[in-house]
């Protein structure tokens, strides 16, 4: 195919721009606007000498969602500024020699200017600078209002730290132990961090989720994040120790097949329980767990992985041994931090107990009417079902049996009712 020598972009670009320059295109009347639409893309970072190809990417597809509404007469404001509030542009003034507030000045002026180039329908008249004083004081009285009202608290939380950025790292930018920006080996550290108290509004935004016009893939997404679940915490004593471990599940019918606990890593006092000659081991599996990030750890399809502790829990329903493990899908963070195995009738259970040859007891029966050892994955019964093998559980539905062995274990104080949410405080500290 022929290039097309008559469009030059470096000429016409320039010239359409400042024709929507000259009459104020991208400037609406917000005052007088019958259809205001507010278009607001993520500010980009000045961490750098000038914008790179992500940015771009970024950038035009919002730019062309504005363009869009306009073309459906909607009064479009889309703003831009810098956000260079932050660790990555900091470590970039350190970088190049320079204090973070004059190297922000300087890093401004190329930004802006490639902003402008790319001829986005940005209001030039509105720009934000997240370091300037007349902005930031807002967030510093946004954050003093949280934190008088208990909001906003500091704690230790083991978190994701690069040693070469100095900073704390998301999940998703822990690419296989790796620092996205830096490839420097990321590591596990309990440090003190902020936090906003969002899971004192769990119920509100679980019932606001009624309110809101998103597509019903969205709100299952949001749904299954805040994770609301109702069940019982129950206490195994640990064999030979006054200690208990206490393990969260919705599923206490099923407890009369327990044959294993499992602790995460981060459990206190997973070295407190361990015996004498397990020690080296389980020290070992909890440091290279500490390289790892919680999606690797949880993956679906992820080979199990894990250690004995050399202690024993035991099962007040029947009188059981259940030996503890430690096992990074366990999460610290969710949960009470342990929970009781029961690979008849949970895939991540059965996974574990293939791995390590651990037993597996069947205490319900499917539609199918499979009253057999379950040797495969495919008899794995999580759904609705029978009880067997279970005492006075015996023959009721499994729903009716959890209400019964709930009340059981309250009334015999084994256990307690609570609800759990997969929702966790939001820790800020690297915003």
């Amino acid at each position: 195919m022929p290039k097309d020598s008559s469009y030059n972009p470096s000429v016409i670009e320039k010239k359409w721009q400042e024709i929507w320059t000259k009459k104020k295109i991208f400037q609406p009347d917000l005052d007088r606007a019958k259809k205001p639409f507010y278009n607001l893309m993520m500010f980009p970072y000045p961490s750098a000498e000038g914008l790179h190809v992500g940015n771009m990417y970024a950038f035009t597809g919002a730019d062309v969602y504005g363009r869009f509404k306009r073309m459906q007469s909607y009064d479009v404001l889309e703003p831009i500024g810098l956000d260079g509030f932050g660790i990555h542009s900091e470590n970039y003034a350190i970088k190049v020699g320079r204090h973070p507030k004059e190297q922000a000045k300087i890093s401004e002026k190329n930004f802006y200017r490639q902003l402008h180039s790319i001829g986005n329908g940005y209001d030039w008249t509105r720009t934000v600078e997240t370091y300037d004083p007349d902005y930031y004081k807002w967030t510093q009285w946004i954050f003093t209002a949280l934190f008088k009202k208990g909001l906003a608290y500091r704690k230790k939380s083991p978190v994701n730290f690069c040693p070469s950025c100095k900073t704390v790292l998301s999940d998703e930018q822990v690419i296989d132990g790796k620092c996205e920006r830096c490839s420097s080996i990321v590591e596990k550290r309990d440090l003190e961090q902020w936090f906003f108290k969002i899971t004192n509004y769990a119920d509100r935004l679980l019932n606001g989720l009624t309110q809101i016009d998103w597509t019903e893939k969205v709100k299952v997404a949001q749904k299954n994040w805040i994770g609301k679940k109702e069940g019982i915490n129950i206490e195994y004593e640990i064999e030979e120790s006054r200690d208990k471990i206490v393990c969260f599940t919705t599923r206490p019918d099923t407890n009369f097949g327990a044959t294993f606990i499992v602790i995460g890593p981060e459990y206190p006092s997973a070295l407190k329980l361990t015996k004498k000659e397990h020690l080296p081991e389980v020290k070992k599996y909890i440091e290279q767990t500490s390289k790892k990030s919680e999606a690797d750890r949880i993956g679906e399809g992820r080979k199990k992985t894990g250690v004995f502790t050399g202690s024993y829990a035991v099962n007040n329903l029947n009188g059981k041994k259940l030996p503890i493990w430690v096992s990074d899908f366990v999460l610290g963070n969710v949960g009470t931090g342990a929970v009781v195995g029961v690979p008849g009738h949970d895939i991540r259970d059965f996974e574990f107990a293939k791995e390590f040859d651990l037993p597996i007891v069947r205490v319900v029966i499917g539609k199918d009417g499979d009253r057999s050892i379950i040797a495969r994955e495919q008899q794995v019964q999580e759904e609705e079902g029978i009880m067997i093998n279970s005492e006075f559980l015996d023959g009721m539905d499994i729903r009716k049996a959890t209400v019964k062995i709930m009340d059981y274990l309250e009334r015999k104080g084994w256990g307690k009712r609570v609800t759990s949410y997969h929702l966790r405080d939001w820790l800020i500290s690297r915003q």
